[in-house]
């Protein structure tokens, strides 16, 4: 068990009071649990601007997959970095729209470039990188 630590702090009220509201819908049980959390957060977001931790991360795009070629071009950004890509999930929206869910993991800044050419990619209609960390140093 790790070493607890005590402090306080000072706060406006009527912030405190929105911040109860928020951490009660989002059911934690207490303040320290939810300003743990804002302190890994802002830790975890820290790591993906130093660039050169492992790092985890999803990436989905959503694309027409009549598209000429463009299913082809995705799958093959992702033969060309297979030391990154953990795993993809490949979802049928309807009679012409996929969703692929691409899990990336590596350096932080090799993951971002391997997202910005998958969203890059011309016919993606959307995509987007949500970034996380392996929980490596977090307690």
């Amino acid at each position: 068990m790790t070493d607890l630590a005590r402090f306080g702090i000072s706060i406006d009220a009527q912030l405190l009071e929105k911040f109860d509201r928020l951490i009660g819908r989002k059911g934690y049980v207490n303040r320290s649990e939810a300003i743990r959390d804002l302190i890994r957060n802002t830790l975890v977001e820290e790591s993906w601007q130093t660039g050169n931790e492992e790092m985890i991360g999803t990436v989905t795009l959503v694309y027409n997959h009549h598209t000429r070629e463009l299913s082809d071009k995705l799958t093959e950004q992702q033969h060309n970095h297979h030391e990154a890509i953990v795993s993809t999930l490949h979802v049928h929206l309807d009679a012409h729209h996929c969703l692929e869910v691409v899990v990336v993991r590596g350096a932080a800044n090799d993951v971002k470039r391997l997202a910005d050419e998958l969203i890059g990619t011309k016919g993606v209609k959307h995509g987007k990188l949500v970034t996380t960390t392996t929980g490596a140093g977090l307690t």
